[in-house]
C-alpha cells in the first residue's frame, strides 16, 4: 500500500470514529422510546391506521419496535424516533393515524409528541 493510500484510509477511519459515537443512543432516550412503544401496546380499544389499513394496539407496537430495530442506528433521541419512525410511512409518506377508544382520531406524530412532553 502506498503512503498516500495509507493516509487516505487512516483519515477515513478517523473521520468515522465520531460518527460511531454520535449514533449511540443514550440510556434515558432508549427508556423514553421503550415507554412510548409500551404505551401504544397498552391502549385498549385503540385502532392504528397505517397506509389505509387498521391494526390493533399490539400490532402497532410490534410494528414500531420492528421499524426502530431496523433503523435504530439513525435514531439518537425519542424525538427522532417519533419524527423518523412514529409519524408517517417511509414507503408512501402517509401519516400514521390513531383512533382512540372514545372515537377521537389524530395523527400519531403529534399524539406521541404529546406523550413525550408529559414525561
Amino acid at each position: 500500500m502506498t503512503r498516500s493510500r495509507f493516509l487516505l484510509h487512516a483519515c477515513l477511519f478517523l473521520a468515522g470514529v465520531p460518527l460511531l459515537n454520535a449514533a449511540e443512543l443514550p440510556p434515558e432516550e432508549k427508556a423514553k422510546i421503550e415507554g412510548l412503544i409500551s404505551h401504544v401496546a397498552g391502549l385498549k380499544g385503540a385502532t392504528f391506521i397505517r397506509n389505509g389499513k387498521d391494526y390493533d394496539a399490539a400490532s402497532a407496537a410490534k410494528f414500531l419496535k420492528g421499524k426502530w430495530e431496523a433503523q435504530g442506528k439513525q435514531i439518537r433521541s425519542a424525538t427522532e424516533f417519533i419524527e423518523k419512525i412514529g409519524t408517517k410511512s417511509s414507503t408512501t409518506g402517509r401519516a400514521y393515524r390513531i383512533k382512540l377508544a372514545d372515537g377521537k382520531e389524530t395523527d400519531c406524530g403529534p399524539y406521541l409528541t404529546g406523550l413525550l412532553k408529559k414525561k
